[in-house]
Parts: structure tokens; C-alpha cells; sequence
């Protein structure tokens, strides 16, 4: 049950609807959206493929870490995080501390889709493995499923559905 003294946290891969789907929640549920990866970029002053480039992933984590702690002050928010903050367990047991996890999942092909459909993905998704972007969606996902599913409290599937309809299970299941 969502209650008043939580928030939400959405995890999973790129695209899979994490920042559409939490801003319509946020609103539905009369909370506060926040997005880590735009915590990270607005803190920093420079995007995240750049920041990732200049500086590389270990210093691009910690950002992300120190935004998650962050956020998770205080309650009734919709935090979409970033698609690997689910690699420091220490992110895991921050998000569970304060509020439930919900992992959205998506087929292999609906991400490829999405990732050649959005036009950021080439500013805000620096390459993760340097492999080509079916065959690095294919791996990651391999790596993290395992991860996403020992933090997740519950799933919610986004192919084919619309973000309303999302919303309403996610609701539903909380």
C-alpha cells in the first residue's frame, strides 16, 4: 500500500519507461517527481555522456550515489533513477529504507526501439560495453536482470502499454 511516509522508487534499463511513467504517477498521486540522472546533470553542469567521458563511470556512480541519498530525505516522491544504480548495493538498501522499489521491464526489442526512437539517447546514454546497441542491451540486461529482481518489491511490465495503464498497476499493486 502506498502511504503518505514513503516514496517510490522506479528501477530498470533504459527505456524502460522510468521518467515518462514517474512523471505521470508523481502527478496522479499528488507527489514530488525526481529524476537522479537530471539531478546529476543539473548538479554537474554537464551531461552525462560528457561527465562520463572526462571522468568515467566510478566518478559518474558516486554523483549518482550522493543524488539518490539526496532524494531519499524525506517522503512522497516518484524517483525514476538511472538504469545501473541498482550496481551499488548500497543504493538498494538507501531506496529500501525509504520507500518501496518497483522494476520496470521491457523486452529486448521494445528497448531497442525505444533507444533508436529518442532522439537524447545519443546525449544522455553514454555507450555502457562499446558493443554495438542490440548487442549491448542483450548483455547488460543478462548482468543486471538478477540484480533488478533481488531489489525490486514489485514488477511492472511497460511493453505494450500505455503509461496510464502503467500507472494503474503500479497503484494497483502497491
Amino acid at each position: 500500500m502506498l502511504t503518505h511516509t514513503m516514496n517510490l522508487f522506479l528501477i530498470g534499463y533504459r527505456c524502460t519507461g522510468k521518467t515518462s511513467v514517474g512523471e505521470v504517477l508523481a502527478r496522479q498521486l499528488g507527489w514530488r517527481f525526481v529524476d537522479t540522472d537530471r539531478m546529476v546533470v543539473e548538479s554537474a553542469g554537464v551531461s552525462i555522456v560528457r561527465m562520463v567521458a572526462d571522468h568515467g563511470w566510478p566518478f559518474f556512480r558516486e554523483q549518482e550515489r550522493q543524488a539518490l541519498v539526496s532524494v531519499s530525505t524525506g517522503d512522497r516522491k516518484v524517483v525514476a533513477t538511472g538504469g545501473g544504480i541498482v550496481l551499488d548495493e548500497r543504493n538498494i538498501s538507501t531506496m529500501k529504507q525509504s520507500g518501496r522499489i518497483v522494476w520496470l521491464t521491457a523486452s529486448e526489442k521494445t528497448i531497442l526501439t525505444r533507444q533508436l526512437g529518442d532522439s537524447a539517447t545519443v546525449e544522455r546514454r553514454p555507450s555502457l560495453t562499446r558493443q554495438g546497441l542490440a548487442a549491448e542491451i542483450t548483455s547488460v540486461l543478462a548482468e543486471r536482470r538478477p540484480i533488478y529482481e533481488k531489489a525490486a518489491d514489485r514488477v511492472i511490465a511497460t511493453d505494450q502499454r500505455t503509461i496510464a495503464a502503467i500507472c494503474k498497476r503500479i497503484i494497483a499493486a502497491m
